[in-house]
């Protein structure tokens, strides 16, 4: 029974450790600073359009 268990925590630490999982580790807090940049007046919305493009850009990275 044990085997079964930590067969299964094996599985779920690799699906946990996909590339999706890891991009959104990443990209998760870049988007939370774009959105908090984004309510400066005048420069919040290009500055919030360039963190989202760089996050954009580090979500297709292939890992």
């Amino acid at each position: 029974m044990s085997k079964l268990i930590k067969l299964f925590l094996l599985l779920l630490m690799a699906f946990l450790l996909s590339g999706c999982v890891l991009t959104k580790l990443i990209t998760v807090p870049m988007r939370v600073g774009g959105a908090v940049v984004s309510i400066v007046p005048v420069v919040g919305n290009p500055a919030h359009d360039s963190i989202d493009a760089a996050a954009e850009t580090v979500d297709k990275v292939p890992i």
